[in-house]
């Protein structure tokens, strides 16, 4: 082998042994409009600061998340200045629901997420949400059905268990499953008030992928998704408002300004999958 053959050689040697491995690509963002919050379970009143307000004991039992501090009397500013159990601690909401009970005996529910979503309208309309503005208080649901209609919002189902139907009211879940509830809130705002008389004419769902033209302002859509650690017969279980079908719940947005801004621009408006800090997932 000549020098020159000799030094080629070991030169591709040398170059194989200390050249840099080029790094992994970026991952390419999960291409879904969300951010959530994760709130446990806080405490039970049975005290509701929107439709009760300045009245404790007037409501059915309820089951807090997030604020700790939520009571009849509670105004904006005591959630501002309260204590949350929310995962980011910066989402100083309210989120409450009617009690479950199982043979008469409170359960609480095991997991508690709340997600932030664009969803349910068309592209162009996720592209100009809006923040939901602090303050607003919504109630989604009825607490006064008589029974599962076409305008039941609330499911039930079990985690785990696909083969088990969505129903509008309880469901028997098998062992080794949950009890699993969602709930829809609306997410078209008349762009003016941050409550109504009925705590829900201020608000709208979509009609045809669109807001209508009463609410033109499109927010996120909470969505409330609650397991609670029950299987088996539902004729077991109630609702404090009655039942399954009964099935409601409240929201007390105290998430500050700057934060719910940030997380519609960067995860709602592009599309863009968030984790529970507002950051791609």
């Amino acid at each position: 082998m000549s020098s020159l053959s000799r030094l080629i050689a070991l030169l591709s040697v040398l170059f194989a042994t200390f050249a840099v491995a080029p790094g992994p690509a970026s991952a390419e963002p999960v291409r879904v409009a969300e951010f959530l919050a994760d709130c446990p379970f806080s405490h039970r009143l049975p005290d509701d600061p929107i439709v009760f307000p300045g009245l404790p004991g007037a409501s059915h039992m309820h089951s807090f998340f997030g604020s700790r501090v939520t009571n009849a009397h509670t105004q904006l500013a005591d959630l501002q200045q309260g204590a949350t159990n929310c995962n980011p601690a910066v989402d100083k909401s309210s989120y409450w629901v009617p009690t479950l009970y199982r043979d008469n005996a409170p359960v609480e529910p095991a997991i508690i997420t709340f997600y932030y979503l664009g969803e349910g309208v068309r592209d162009d309309i996720v592209a100009r949400t809006q923040p939901l503005p602090l303050g607003l208080r919504i109630v989604a649901g009825n607490a006064r059905a008589t029974g599962p209609d076409d305008t039941t919002i609330s499911r039930w189902s079990c985690l785990h268990a696909g083969h088990v139907p969505p129903s509008k009211d309880f469901v028997n879940c098998p062992s080794g499953t949950m009890l699993e509830s969602y709930l829809d809130f609306p997410q078209c705002w008349n762009g003016r008030d941050l409550d109504s008389a009925d705590h829900k004419s201020h608000m709208a769902y979509p009609v045809g992928q669109q807001c209508p033209s009463s609410h033109p302002v499109p927010v996120p859509k909470l969505r409330q998704v609650i397991r609670y650690p029950v299987t088996g017969d539902p004729s077991r279980l109630r609702l404090a408002s009655g039942g399954g079908f009964t099935m409601h719940g409240d929201f007390f947005n105290a998430w500050p300004a700057a934060e719910m801004e940030r997380r519609v621009r960067d995860c709602i408006r592009p599309v863009i999958k968030c984790g529970a800090d507002g950051r791609p997932s």
